[in-house]
């Protein structure tokens, strides 16, 4: 199984390691650079797309979600590891390719979305719309 956190950062594997080849450490650095990554170039992105984003909202929301210090690490690393191969310039489908750039980075985020709904809060969801206002100035 290809985790989000290895796709975002290009390093899955062939499919046939075992659940535990990854070392517990690896995947620690791993999380951590998926964080630095989202920290330095989300702004950024999510300024100069989000008025064409049909899914700007979530991804706002994901990313308060993931920031939020009471959200459980297992879900702060999916989110993560989804926020990061939105950053990333070069993913399945190339962010420039007209009118499917993003739909693998919705189809990653609404994955990970999925599985965590319910520790997007209605507070993330808020800060997201209040975020987009804003970026609509």
């Amino acid at each position: 199984m290809i985790r989000a956190w290895e796709f975002a950062r290009g390093s899955a594997g062939t499919g046939t390691e075992p659940a535990s080849a990854a070392p517990a450490d690896d995947l620690v650095a791993r999380a951590a650079r998926d964080e630095a990554t989202v920290r330095a170039e989300f702004w950024p992105k999510i300024r100069r797309f989000a008025a064409r984003l049909p899914f700007a909202e979530d991804l706002l929301a994901a990313y308060y979600c993931a920031f939020d210090r009471d959200t459980p690490r297992h879900v702060r690393i999916a989110i993560l590891g989804a926020l990061a191969y939105f950053v990333l310039p070069t993913d399945l489908v190339p962010d420039f390719v007209a009118g499917l750039g993003f739909t693998d980075d919705a189809a990653v985020l609404a994955t990970v979305l999925k599985l965590f709904f319910s520790h997007v809060s209605p507070e993330h969801r808020e800060a997201a719309r209040h975020a987009l206002d804003e970026l609509a100035r």
